[in-house]
């Protein structure tokens, strides 16, 4: 029944795995873990909601508030990432960085918040990186090479 009632009924928490859970029970049906992942907000003071007219429910984000779905593209033509909200967005190479767990992460929504990849697309992702002198690199269009830095822990 989790999601099934008000957003107010209980604690929601978006996890590390991409799935939404109320009160630890995950919340199964998609149409109402998109919608939760549309209709997030940061407040100024860094806490997060989800906000659906008068239904205001605060959430408790265990690593980052949106996680990569799926990869498209190639090096050549440059790479998308479709997010969990149903967004869409050119990957920011540049921010590319992997974690000492070996998550991937990036950033995304203008450049604003951290994502993290889940596991098939960052498989994906990396099955076009070049390894250089004990250095890992992904090739972009041209001659470009993007390094993947090591990620801060947070």
């Amino acid at each position: 029944m989790a999601g099934f009632w008000s957003i107010e009924s209980g604690e929601i928490r978006f996890g590390k795995d991409g799935r939404w859970y109320s009160d630890d029970e995950w919340i199964e049906n998609p149409r109402i873990a998109l919608l939760f992942s549309r209709h997030l907000l940061q407040r100024e003071d860094g806490s997060w909601w989800i906000v659906m007219g008068d239904e205001r429910a605060e959430v408790v984000i265990e690593d980052t508030p949106w996680v990569v779905v799926r990869v498209d593209g190639s090096p050549a033509a440059g790479f998308t990432l479709a997010l969990n909200d149903g967004s869409s967005e050119p990957l920011d190479a540049g921010s590319l960085s992997l974690a000492p767990d070996h998550v991937l992460y990036s950033h995304a929504k203008e450049g604003r918040h951290r994502i993290r990849f889940l596991r098939a697309p960052q498989m994906e992702l990396l099955a076009h990186a070049d390894e250089d002198a004990g250095a890992y690199f992904l090739p972009g269009p041209g001659a470009e090479r993007w390094p993947l830095r090591s990620a801060e822990v947070h």
